[in-house]
């Protein structure tokens, strides 16, 4: 008997919860309780001391907005679709407010169209909004440029205070433009080791101040200087 008693008061407090839970649920999707409204969101990068405001912008929500009626995935397309995003994720809290994860790319060089200077990151995206001018400690690209430029623009760094651009040249090898003038022609299996001849015979010779115009160093068993 006592069994009997204990099986249906559990069954009718189930019946009770699970009556409950499919209310509130209803009364929160379609927007009958303060839950299900919009009153934050939260927006967090993966960089320390970054401007958010072009997130924020784009993550915009009126105030007081069904959560439920947000389409995540085009509020992620949208902040997905600011300069200097590489990947996004938009959740829905169980508070009804909204939390917003960015992965921003880094900026390792800088990309000119001859004109303005383009902030890029290490597989040549352009990550942020143009600058007028140059910042003299950031390696210059112009022109293509393959997937990967982390390797070049270090080596290239050890030459800034020389460097005037590099360029991609037929999709295979690099072109080193100096401040004074000269191109210097890298070989295409072996840049990284031809900057780093360049820089010693620049140290022991000062070749990049001489009067020359082109240095081919194509050739790994020999350099021409034109």
């Amino acid at each position: 008997m006592k069994r009997s008693i204990w099986f249906w008061l559990s069954f009718v407090i189930a019946v009770i919860l699970a009556i409950y839970f499919s209310v509130r649920t209803i009364m929160t999707t379609t927007g009958r309780t303060s839950i299900s409204h919009v009153r934050n969101i939260s927006i967090s990068a993966d960089t320390k001391d970054t401007d958010l405001t072009a997130l924020a912008a784009a993550a915009s929500v009126a105030p007081g907005t069904n959560s439920y009626s947000i389409n995540l995935r085009n509020l992620n397309a949208r902040i997905g679709s600011v300069p200097g995003v590489h990947k996004s994720a938009v959740r829905r809290m169980p508070n009804g407010n909204i939390s917003v994860r960015a992965s921003l790319y880094r900026a390792v060089a800088l990309w000119t169209d001859g004109e303005s200077f383009f902030p890029l990151s290490a597989d040549g995206t352009i990550v942020n909004t143009p600058r007028d001018t140059r910042d003299t400690g950031n390696v210059v690209f112009r022109g293509p440029l393959p997937s990967d430029i982390t390797k070049i623009t270090n080596a290239a760094h050890n030459l800034i205070g020389e460097l005037d651009y590099l360029e991609w040249i037929e999709n295979r090898r690099w072109n080193l433009y100096t401040n004074g003038g000269i191109m210097v022609m890298l070989p295409e299996n072996d840049p990284i080791s031809a900057i780093g001849t360049l820089i010693t015979l620049n140290k022991n010779n000062k070749i990049l101040h001489k009067d020359i115009h082109v240095i081919d160093m194509r050739d790994n068993a020999r350099i021409l200087v034109k």
